[in-house]
């Protein structure tokens, strides 16, 4: 008998018994929907870090001064002086890993335009600040080199304080009160949300020249951070030696001792999100798999049944002249067949329930190709492997007892 006479008598079996057919089939179809719908929650959140991350920065690292020991106190993030722009000229020279360096200082101050007011933070930095961070512009530009060298009362302000001030105007060409310094708004930034490496609104920042923070407003020479993009993120580790080594030889600090300086690698941050989420969708995964297991079982125990029912039809096809393989191959393409069409079913459930949870839970989703190809794969390997032995046991009955079975 050929496979498509098989298959069309498997079709005709399965239709007989429509209900206890889709019954069957019920276990692989949520199986199916529950791991294409897991797999998708748990990608789809691994691809908002990872897009949380990006906003960052390109291939950033994150330099900052480290916390020092004085008189038995140890001082926190920022306690250091060492930290100078001399050291970015040096970064620049001499780790070629490194494609640019913005150093800057931090405060925070109240903020005043008009009858408006807002408490915000003010960093000082240079131009090339916002290409590090690859932050456009919604409005204006940037403040210039110039800007620095003559440290003009220039700012760039972020989404969130332009809605708290200039909620119903344009910003740009306005002039700001920071402390008591007049300000004039250059440019405002693109919305770029929450920063998941350090849990503060990013929008929320007013950015000048770094030697009016410096000379202006808080008095100091020395910098609190330094952003720095390496050449790549495969480069960016290189980066991150070459500047712990150049830093420790320009602050002359011995072996022994510990370093005054921090420096963060995003690339470490991503790679660790990126494990949980595979651990995550992995566990969602595996929940969701149980049920497929379950439909499994459901295809053996339906096939033995039918089995059971169809001993005299098995006997009658054994009689005239069907070998075992024929019995064994139509109960197997039976088991199939079932676990395929629940298997498409499911596939559709899957992507109709993840679109469905991104709509009104507004939780990501990532409808995943591989998730989808590997779900039908295990869909019918469960048909082969729990369709296998109701056929050997059609296969292996004696026709003349079969014959006498009422």
């Amino acid at each position: 008998m050929d496979l498509l006479s098989t298959l069309r008598m498997a079709l005709r079996a399965l239709a007989r018994n429509k209900l206890r057919s889709t019954l069957t089939m019920l276990g692989i179809i949520i199986g199916v929907g529950a791991v294409i719908a897991m797999v998708g929650i748990g990608q789809g959140a691994d691809q908002t870090v990872q897009r949380q991350i990006a906003n960052l920065g390109s291939n950033l690292l994150f330099v900052s001064s480290g916390s020092t020991n004085f008189g038995g106190i140890r001082l926190g993030w920022g306690a250091t002086k060492t930290l100078v722009r001399e050291d970015i000229t040096a970064m620049l020279k001499e780790c070629p890993a490194v494609s640019a360096a913005a150093p800057g200082t931090q405060t925070s101050s109240q903020v005043v335009y008009e009858n408006d007011n807002w408490g915000t933070r003010i960093t000082g930095t240079t131009p090339e600040y916002f290409d590090i961070r690859t932050w456009p512009f919604m409005s204006g530009a940037a403040f210039t080199d110039d800007d620095v060298d003559t440290a003009a009362n220039v700012a760039v302000i972020g989404d969130t304080v332009r809605k708290n001030l200039f909620a119903t105007t344009e910003a740009v060409g306005k002039t700001i009160r920071i402390g008591n310094l007049p300000f004039i708004v250059v440019g405002v930034l693109v919305a770029k949300g929450q920063s998941p490496a350090m849990s503060e609104d990013q929008d929320d920042a007013i950015i000048i020249p770094l030697t009016t923070l410096q000379k202006k407003i808080t008095g100091q020479p020395w910098l609190r951070f330094v952003m720095v993009s390496a050449r790549s993120r495969s480069a960016s580790y290189a980066a991150q030696q070459q500047i712990e080594a150049l830093l420790r030889d320009r602050h002359r600090i011995r072996p022994e001792q510990a370093d005054d300086f921090t420096v963060r690698n995003l690339a470490d941050m991503a790679d660790l999100a990126s494990e949980a989420s595979k651990v995550m969708t992995g566990l969602l995964a595996s929940i969701a798999g149980v049920s497929l297991l379950v439909g499994g079982i459901g295809i053996m125990n339906i096939m033995l049944v039918s089995v059971t029912e169809r001993t005299r039809e098995i006997g009658v096809r054994l009689a005239v002249g069907a070998t075992e393989g024929d019995v064994q191959r139509q109960f197997l393409i039976e088991a199939i067949v079932m676990s395929l069409i629940g298997g498409a079913v499911g596939i559709v459930v899957g992507v109709g329930a993840s679109l469905l949870i991104a709509a009104t839970a507004e939780w990501p989703i990532l409808i995943s190709g591989p998730a989808i190809g590997g779900a039908v794969a295990v869909a019918m390997a469960i048909g082969i492997f729990f369709g296998y032995y109701p056929a050997q046991k059609a296969a292996r009955l004696n026709p003349i007892e079969a014959l006498r079975y009422e």
